[in-house]
């Protein structure tokens, strides 16, 4: 891996964004719509959006971060971009790791925005640092982004990587613990949703809900989407294909 080649595709993917303002506005301003619209939800019962808001902190860059990240790449895929580029001298990796830095810089903007808003805006009642919900969504965007570079091989057409949502983001959504706790579902869908990494974010998420110091599980559940991310990536960079079918 080249360090120069890899922030050189980072700058690249930033330029491309820097035209594209308005897919950059939706993906800042839709999260924070989105929460705001929960808040109202649930105004009578702020207590309600305690719990369900900190987990959608860690869930909405996910989606979000999935989806942009998905395309954008199937974009350049098809366009002959990424076979004109991997022809030169850059590597797998160097791909991966600028495209995941360039996405990754937004994320950060993205979720500093939903968070000051959730915790200073709609008044999220938090006992832990609000650092650490930081430091979890960006994750969580991490995650979303290396989950899109991974789908975008395998689709043939934008339409076909959105259908990747319903596959790989939805079972995580209805698993990981918003809707119900993860103890008190079936065995066998408890079991699932041990495996998936969206169900350790939204229990990260809810360990600084709930404690004001750092606690282990903390640190076991950050380390599990941050692991699961790199993972994910490594997966990316192996099935990327240097020719497109």
């Amino acid at each position: 891996m080249n360090l120069s080649r890899t922030l050189a595709t980072t700058r690249r993917v930033l330029r491309q964004l820097r035209h594209d303002p308005r897919t950059v506005a939706l993906m800042l301003v839709v999260p924070l719509v989105l929460l705001s619209l929960l808040y109202w939800v649930y105004d009578d019962s702020p207590g309600t959006f305690d719990n369900i808001g900190a987990s959608l902190l860690g869930i909405f860059p996910m989606i979000t971060m999935f989806l942009v990240t998905s395309i954008a790449t199937l974009r350049e895929r098809t366009s002959g971009t990424l076979e004109r580029l991997l022809s030169m001298p850059l590597g797998k990796a160097d791909l991966i790791v600028g495209y995941a830095l360039a996405f990754g810089l937004l994320a950060i903007v993205q979720a500093g925005l939903a968070t000051a808003l959730a915790i200073w805006g709609l008044d999220l009642d938090i006992t832990g640092s609000p650092w650490l919900l930081l430091v979890v969504a960006l994750l969580d965007a991490l995650l979303g982004t290396a989950l899109g570079l991974f789908v975008s091989a395998f689709a043939a057409s934008e339409f076909q990587a959105v259908q990747f949502m319903p596959a790989i983001i939805f079972p995580q959504l209805l698993l990981c613990g918003l809707l119900a706790p993860r103890d008190s579902m079936q065995p066998v869908l408890e079991a699932i949703s041990n495996v998936l990494p969206m169900s350790y974010a939204v229990d990260a998420m809810n360990e600084v809900l709930r404690h004001p110091d750092v606690t282990g599980d903390f640190f076991r559940d950050v380390g599990i989407v941050a692991g699961s991310a790199l993972l994910v990536l490594g997966l990316g960079a192996a099935t990327l294909r240097r020719r497109t079918a």
